[in-house]
């Protein structure tokens, strides 16, 4: 059983950043491949990022295309963390974020292959 928690949400102004950061227990956090989903009001959570080991503590990240560029998945495995670094942020980027882990390889933007969910930290973007 893995518990993660979130945090580093909060409001900022267009244009901004912000760093959120997921910390991992309970488990061994570098078996897991890690993601981070958002999800808006009215709308379905959706893909943002992840973190796919490939060797060791070698991983491929992927991106939505609407946050390509802007955002950055990394995780330091000594610490169980996860971080997504948010730059240029939009008023469209305001959702709760989550963080997840799962054991799959495959399927990193496939909320249902997650294993295990933070939570939830809110981002609100002002214009």
């Amino acid at each position: 059983q893995v518990q993660l928690v979130e945090s580093g949400g909060g409001l900022v102004q267009a244009g901004g950043s912000l760093r959120l950061s997921c910390a991992a227990s309970g488990g061994t956090f570098s078996r897991y491949n890690a993601g981070w989903f958002r999800q808006a009001p009215g709308k379905e959570r959706e893909f943002v990022a992840a973190a796919t080991s490939i060797s060791g503590s070698t991983y491929v990240t992927y991106y939505a295309a609407s946050v390509k560029g802007r955002f950055t998945i990394s995780r330091d495995n000594a610490k169980n963390t996860v971080y997504l670094q948010m730059n240029s942020l939009k008023p469209e980027d305001t959702a709760v974020y989550y963080c997840a882990v799962r054991a799959r390889a495959e399927g990193y933007s496939d909320r249902r292959l997650y294993d295990y969910w933070g939570q939830g930290t809110q981002v609100t973007v002002s214009s």
